[in-house]
This record gives C-alpha cells, sequence and structure tokens, in this order.
C-alpha cells in the first residue's frame, strides 16, 4: 500500500499540466465537517481548485444549494432519494449564471458522482458507506484524498488492489501527519508510528466513572468540532483504534510497531522514530484545514491554509501513556487489524450501532466498546483464507448492525 500513497509525481488520466488551471475537485460529504471546511478552503483559494460536483446524504438540504450555488458545480447528489424535492426547491431559490446543477440521488448517487471528470475526488463521507465512492475514485482513476477512514479499514485489501502508486492522499490528522513525518527519511528506516490522541472529553477517568458519562458529556470534545459520530468514537478511543488500523494499511508498518500516546494540547498530530533514535513530528493547531489543504493541492502547499503554532507565546505540551483498561477500544482494534477479513467491517459496523444506541439513551457509555468486542467474538470470520469482496464486506457489516442491535436492546430492558 505504500506505493499507493501520494507521489508528487502522480497525476490522474486526463489531468492538466501544472499550472493549467484550477484543479477540478469532487467533494463527497459537503455538508458535513470536512465538507465544509474543504470548501473554505477552496473559496479561498479560487485560482488553484474548482469544484465541480458536490455529494452529501440529504439532510441539509438548504445548506447543500448554497454551497452548489457558491462554487458554481454542475453536479449534486444525495444519498436520501426523498431529499430530492426539497434540494430542488432550494436550488429554484437562487439565480444561476447558466443551468441548474443536475441532481444525482439514491444510494449509488455518491458512487456516480466519484466518478465524473475530475483531477481528485475529497470523499469526506462519514462511515463505512464511503467503500463503494472510495473504490469508484480509485477505478475511475482519480487522485483520492481520503477522508473515509472506514472504507479502507472495512475494505482494506480491496483498496490495496485497485490504488495506483501515487494515488492516495491521507487527510485523517494523523496520518497526514505521518506521512509528512516519513518524508524525513527512507520508508525502511522507520522504527515504529506514535499516534497522538487528544483523550477526548473523558482522559484520566476510570472505568467506573466511565459508566455514567452522558451523552452530552461525550459530544463535548475538548479541542475539535466533529460530528457526532467521530466525536463519540474520540471519547470512547474507538476513533484511535480505527486509525492504528489504518496506519497499518497505509504504511505497512507492523501493528506492534503503531504506537499511541494521549496528547491533550492537540498541536503534535502523530510521530515517526527512526532507526537511529531520532523522531520527526508534525505539528500545528488542531485545524483540520490544514491537512485538508494539503490533500487538495498535493504536492504543493496551500499558502494560509491554516494559522501556525504562535511560537512566541509560552506553552506546555503533555504526552501520557493509554489507560487500556478504561479504553479498552486500541487493543481490541489491533485485534480485529491482526485477524483481517471481515473482522474489521464488524468491527466499525457494530460500533456504528452501538454510538447510536449510546446517543438514543439505550446503552451506557462502556457498553459501546462492550458489545462490539461481543460482536467481534462472536462473529469470527467466515471469509477467513478467501479473497475479500465487497458481497462479504456488506454481508459482515448486516450481521453485525443486526447483532449489535439486538445487544443493545437486551441491555436496555436489563436496565444495565
Amino acid at each position: 500500500m505504500t506505493d499507493a500513497l501520494a507521489d508528487p509525481h502522480y497525476r490522474p488520466h486526463g489531468a492538466p499540466e501544472p499550472g493549467g488551471g484550477p484543479r477540478d475537485i469532487v467533494i463527497l460529504g459537503s455538508t458535513g465537517s470536512i465538507g465544509t471546511q474543504a470548501i473554505d478552503v477552496v473559496l479561498r483559494n479560487p485560482d488553484r481548485f474548482r469544484v465541480v460536483a458536490l455529494s452529501a446524504a440529504g439532510g441539509r438540504a438548504e445548506l447543500l444549494a448554497k454551497q452548489a450555488h457558491r462554487l458554481g458545480v454542475h453536479t449534486v447528489a444525495v444519498a436520501d432519494q426523498a431529499a430530492v424535492p426539497a434540494l430542488r426547491a432550494a436550488l429554484d431559490a437562487y439565480e444561476w449564471a447558466g443551468k441548474q446543477p443536475r441532481v444525482l440521488a439514491g444510494p449509488d448517487a455518491a458512487t456516480e458522482a466519484a466518478t465524473i471528470d475530475c483531477h481528485s475526488v475529497l470523499n469526506g463521507i462519514t462511515g463505512s458507506i464511503g467503500l463503494r465512492p472510495t473504490l469508484a475514485a480509485l477505478e475511475a482513476d482519480r487522485v483520492l484524498i481520503l477522508a473515509n477512514k472506514e472504507s479502507l479499514i472495512v475494505g482494506g485489501p480491496l483498496v490495496k488492489a485497485i490504488a495506483k502508486p501515487g494515488q492516495i492522499v491521507p487527510v485523517d490528522s494523523e496520518h497526514s501527519a505521518l506521512f509528512q513525518a516519513m518524508l524525513g527519511g527512507r520508508r525502511d528506516e522507520v522504527r515504529k508510528l506514535i499516534v497522538t490522541a487528544s483523550g477526548g472529553p473523558f482522559r484520566g477517568r476510570t472505568r467506573a466513572e466511565l459508566a455514567r458519562v452522558t451523552p452530552a458529556d461525550a459530544l463535548a470534545h475538548p479541542t475539535w468540532a466533529m460530528g457526532p459520530m467521530i466525536t463519540v468514537n474520540s471519547a470512547t478511543l474507538v476513533n484511535k483504534g480505527l486509525e492504528v488500523i489504518e496506519a497499518h494499511l497505509l504504511y505497512d508498518v507492523p501493528f506492534d510497531r503503531i504506537e499511541v500516546v494521549v496528547h491533550p494540547q492537540s498541536y503534535i498530530h502523530s510521530m515517526v522514530e527512526f532507526i537511529d533514535g531520532s523522531t520527526l513530528a508534525q505539528a500545528s493547531p488542531p485545524d483540520m484545514r490544514m491537512p485538508i489543504a494539503l490533500g487538495l493541492g498535493w504536492p504543493d502547499r496551500v499558502p494560509d491554509a491554516a494559522p501556525g503554532v504562535d511560537w512566541s507565546q509560552a506553552a506546555t505540551w503533555e504526552f501520557f501513556p493509554l489507560d487500556e483498561d478504561a479504553f479498552p477500544s486500541v487493543a481490541l482494534a489491533r485485534q480485529v487489524g491482526t485477524l483481517g477479513g471481515t473482522a474489521p467491517a464488524v468491527f466499525n459496523a457494530a460500533n456504528e450501532e452501538c454510538v447510536d444506541a449510546f446517543l438514543a439513551g439505550r446503552l451506557p457509555f462502556t457498553g459501546i466498546v462492550d458489545t462490539v468486542a461481543r460482536v467481534v467474538a462472536e462473529h469470527g470470520d467466515p471469509a477467513a483464507g478467501t479473497r475479500l469482496t465487497v458481497p462479504d464486506v456488506l454481508e459482515a457489516e448486516t450481521w453485525a448492525r443486526a447483532r449489535a442491535r439486538e445487544l443493545a436492546q437486551t441491555s436496555e430492558a436489563a436496565g444495565v
């Protein structure tokens, strides 16, 4: 997979030569946190980037229409067919210099949008529903700016099989940091990867204390502004477990050489230790516009994409070991990643259902990872030893979601 990572010499088929005008971009998940910040970067750099298509779930039709009008896109896609009337009404509220954007709708809309003629596709969709658009973008020979970690985690072998050298640019702040730090040496000189974690809102709490936290507590992240699913994943550190699996897949580094360290200030986004004992870190204030801009502009950096560190001010950056008793999700993710096959898909799907149950008050906070662990243990891997396919992934996810819902209902009925 390392050869598929961002390469300054990679140019998708039909892309203009450098200096030939703005780079055409498709943004998937445009109304979410990653998508809105990407649009901010684009609007501040109209000479560098031009968005030609947007996709979203469909629940924020007015925002999607506003984005489409401001960017002048020719295509808008929504996953929810029922959202089309509201979207068309929102589009009608604007005056258009030319035709209104065409509207794609349905579960395959984002996948179709990912194949539109462009240089790069930013996949900012949340969840494993981003897998098909990821595969579609790669098969269409687009540069994949990957913020949708779940598609790589649940379909790692599928993604690795079709990604061309230099075709993927990671956007997660941790993986962007690892990529940048790894430029300081050869791949065979890397001793280990150190993935930093903020620790979320519950750093320092015991497992017993965590059993009593509420959804409002879990959604109050101290440093990052994210959607509810990712914010809860950060609170349980499931997000960090997923990032460990992603780092393994992106950089071909064994799990026993990927370490997690808690860094509450979130200024150092990850580090790479080399065989001579030197450690290189990438540091910047917690602002996703920086890794997004690097993904959009690679191999060039975008000036003033986000504020830098103010070195004129005194500051203290802290690092703590991970408390794996209170936060067992990272150890579980390592186990799942080692199993491979459909185990990561089961882990991810069960977690999404358990987070929904927690936010709805049907499952305690500690019940999220406990239930996920039980689903993973019950599933095993029927696809072990065979070539992974998309149907394998979808079947495993369907089973995992159903089983997680059953276990959550049992917990709710028992008053756990």
